[in-house]
């Protein structure tokens, strides 16, 4: 018997507003190289613009493949289509959606510092199930010692190119005293569906460990190379993103002769 447990969490994530979407694309295409590689990784379907309803914006459709990096609990007992997943996201910024079998992530970029409660207008219902948490991307105590990397730490980092960072332990509190500084607050709200009977709460926990983890990672990464991408326009980012796509998928294709992974191993 299967049934489909459903959860919500919002983050909110204080950032400056600073070409964000330029730097959210290109991190994006980076972290795809980083994650793809020995038969695994993203493989990318579709990205092309679409308009719908009035609305415009990219379109991209994504496959996962995630054998190796789930747990191995989860490995030994799923089957093998668990481990391969579509992602189909609408870029509209500053609204954006995404829906993958796991999850589905819906975001606001608001040019506020968070002060906005429930900005995805959810019901009363949904609302009273929501947890929200709060990512403060120069706090070392929410990254882990494997994920931390002294290169990606807004803590130690300075923009040559705006002079931004480091970012010291009252760097909110001294946003809200800058006027003239630009601010945002990416409202994250992640809704998790897994249909496994017997795995449901261990994979459930998982995921929203590991969401919240990757948003934190992410921006993270996305602060300290402000530098490489500032400059770029969105037809740069579209001509990487060409770019991106064929490195992906020689990468992914890189040690898949024998059809195994290192989770095979």
């Amino acid at each position: 018997m299967f049934w489909v447990y459903c959860d919500f969490f919002c983050v909110n994530l204080m950032f400056f507003v600073l070409k964000y979407q330029v730097g959210q694309l290109f991190s994006v295409a980076e972290a795809s190289k980083n994650e793809t590689g020995g038969g695994e990784g993203i493989e990318i379907l579709k990205n092309e613009p679409y308009e719908e309803d009035g609305e415009r914006g990219q379109y991209t459709h994504k496959v996962y493949h995630i054998k190796s990096k789930v747990p191995s609990f989860v490995r030994m007992l799923a089957p093998a289509s668990a481990f391969t997943f579509h992602e189909k996201a609408w870029n509209a910024y500053p609204y954006c959606k995404t829906k993958d079998f796991f999850i589905k992530i819906e975001t606001w970029h608001k040019p506020d510092l968070g002060t906005q409660e429930n900005v995805h207008k959810l019901d009363s219902s949904a609302w009273k199930n929501v947890t929200v948490v709060w990512i403060d991307i120069a706090d070392r105590g929410q990254v882990s010692n494997a994920d931390y990397k002294p290169e990606e730490d807004p803590a130690q980092f300075r923009s040559v190119e705006t002079g931004r960072g480091p970012l010291g332990p009252t760097w909110k509190e001294e946003l809200v005293t800058q006027t003239d500084c630009p601010r945002m607050c990416a409202y994250k709200l992640v809704t998790v569906k897994f249909k496994l009977w017997g795995l449901q709460n261990k994979v459930e926990s998982f995921i929203h460990e590991q969401e919240k983890r990757i948003f934190n990672n992410f921006h993270r990464q996305l602060f300290c190379t402000i530098d490489k991408w500032v400059e770029l326009t969105m037809d740069d980012i579209r001509q990487m993103e060409a770019e991106t796509q064929k490195e992906l998928e020689e990468l992914r294709n890189k040690g898949k002769l024998r059809g195994t992974t290192a989770a095979d191993k």
